[in-house]
């Protein structure tokens, strides 16, 4: 499973798949499993796929990374763009993007500003804001731009960079950390359940649009009604300088983190109970977490149909929403047994006592 691991999160991090644009991640979705199930889409594209019967137990990934569109191309060639998805303008100077044009080629860029030496002192210290930023993609003219590199307006723009061992063992940096280890998990998890027994209909599914609002799921959970969701993740890790490590709850090596709340949604009680009785039960390495911000496709999806019980699984990443980002595999590997031991235990009866009140 390792080695699978390790190429499916070189091939999934690697992709351009910015919201609304989730083509690449789905097409690897879509060859990776299937042969595991039912495929089908809805009609924003989050895409699914079903095995087995039973409860409908959702297993579920977002596929888009935080990117940029083209808003604009200068009478001189060079970009100006709008950001999808949560970005610091503190973290993009001087790095390398691809815009995908209408044709599928990749035309490779860097963001830049003015350089320091036309800038006033004061404006030095300051964080340059998106409007102030450009991509240079060497075009000489907005003409040669549109008719020789075939750059439109509104091609989506992600960043550029290879997944990466560290020297540390089974430390890997990479792009999209968030969601691609969510996604991965959702294809080995899927994978795995599809070729033994499974109390249950299982629906694995990657969702469009999580990075601008949760919006794929709100359709992916009318397309697929689920009885209940497991959401799989790559949260903020918070064990870097300027965290108090006694406080720490999404540590590199700590294990799956099960995330109880974020301001998005209180998680259901008794799922995560479960969940976390699971990973003890199992000897899975885990760490518990309520977080004061943040929010995950459990926002939508427990508020769909007549509400859906759901749980938050995540592997720690470090600088997330950023060009490098950073995990421990291992957290990842924990991340798929929790999914695959959780998942076999959500039979008919222990999914109805979840929303059982009365």
């Amino acid at each position: 499973m390792r080695d699978h691991a390790l190429s499916l999160l070189k091939e999934l991090t690697e992709a351009h798949s910015v919201p609304g644009h989730e083509d690449e991640v789905r097409a690897i979705f879509v060859d990776e499993l299937e042969d595991s199930g039912d495929l089908s889409t809805d009609r924003n594209g989050s895409v699914f796929c079903e095995t087995g019967s039973g409860p409908r137990v959702m297993i579920a990934g977002h596929m888009d990374e935080i990117g940029f569109l083209v808003q604009n191309i200068t009478p001189d060639g060079f970009i100006q763009f709008v950001t999808v998805g949560g970005w610091w303008e503190h973290s993009l100077l001087s790095q390398r993007v691809e815009i995908r044009t209408r044709s599928g080629e990749k035309i490779t860029g860097v963001v830049c500003s003015k350089p320091p030496h036309f800038l006033p002192e004061a404006q030095r210290r300051q964080v340059m804001t998106i409007d102030q930023l450009f991509i240079d993609v060497g075009a000489t003219s907005r003409k040669e731009a549109e008719d020789e590199f075939g750059i439109s307006l509104g091609d989506p723009i992600a960043p550029v960079s290879l997944f990466t061992p560290m020297t540390k063992e089974d430390w890997f940096m990479a792009k999209a950390f968030d969601n691609r280890v969510g996604m991965a998990g959702t294809i080995q998890a899927g994978r795995i359940l599809s070729q033994s027994s499974h109390p249950n209909r299982l629906i694995l599914t990657g969702t469009v649009q999580e990075e601008v609002g949760l919006r794929g799921a709100k359709t992916a959970a009318f397309h697929a009604k689920p009885d209940v969701a497991i959401v799989l993740e790559g949260p903020p890790a918070d064990d870097t300088p300027g965290f108090a490590r006694s406080e720490s709850q999404g540590r590199l090596g700590g294990g799956v983190q099960i995330r109880m709340f974020d301001p998005s949604a209180i998680m259901n009680p008794r799922l995560a109970h479960l969940a976390i009785q699971t990973a003890k039960e199992e000897g899975i390495p885990h760490q518990v977490t309520v977080r004061r911000s943040g929010g995950t496709d459990a926002g939508s999806f427990h508020l769909a149909n007549s509400g859906v019980p759901c749980v938050v699984l995540g592997v720690p990443a470090r600088y997330i929403h950023s060009h490098n980002s950073i995990i421990d595999l291992n957290d990842y590997l924990h991340l798929v047994a929790l999914t695959v031991a959780l998942a076999r235990r959500l039979d008919t009866a222990t999914v109805e006592g979840l929303t059982r009140y009365l």
